[in-house]
């Protein structure tokens, strides 16, 4: 019996030209393929942290999460444009079937990006892996932060921690 393993893309970048920062996911989720949406599944505490960093209700609609985001110059994406992946995990994604999304490009469009911020390990792995020795020395200066997964999945550290580490963003800080 064979199984067929869905192949998931991710979404277009959310960025404004003007963009300084750029927080960068793994692949969307199940539930964030579903809905269309960055970060949907409702345990995930990726838009809980955003709105308690920038002063924002954590309960407004989509499309406003997302002003709040570019509004503060900060670009959203993730490293893989398309993976096969059985459910919804990371650690699923069938590295060989890995393919990048293309960040000279994205990084040529919206030079102001000095930051680089991994919304957790796996994030930051297959940048690593499948994007970084691609890429030309003129993106040298970028500089490249670790941040807690705000996965559900990576429920060992509390909220009140993983928010003490996300407030980085706001001053763009390492």
């Amino acid at each position: 019996m064979n199984t067929v393993v869905a192949r998931d893309e991710c979404f277009p970048p959310i960025a404004r030209p003007d963009a300084e920062a750029l927080i960068l996911g793994s692949l969307p989720g199940r539930r964030s393929l579903q809905m269309h949406q960055y970060y949907a599944h409702p345990q995930n505490a990726f838009w809980k942290l955003i709105a308690c960093i920038f002063d924002k209700g954590s309960s407004l609609p989509y499309l406003q999460r997302v002003e709040v985001l570019t509004a503060n110059r900060i670009a959203l994406w993730d490293v893989l444009a398309a993976a096969e992946r059985p459910g919804s995990l990371d650690s699923s994604i069938v590295h060989a079937s890995a393919r990048a999304n293309d960040f000279a490009i994205f990084f040529r469009t919206h030079p102001q990006v000095s930051c680089v911020y991994f919304n957790g390990r796996k994030a930051e792995e297959l940048y690593r892996r499948f994007v970084l020795p691609g890429l030309s020395a003129e993106f040298a200066a970028i500089r490249y932060v670790s941040m807690p997964s705000t996965s559900p999945a990576h429920a060992g550290m509390p909220f009140a921690k993983k928010l003490e580490r996300w407030k980085k963003i706001k001053e763009r800080i390492p």
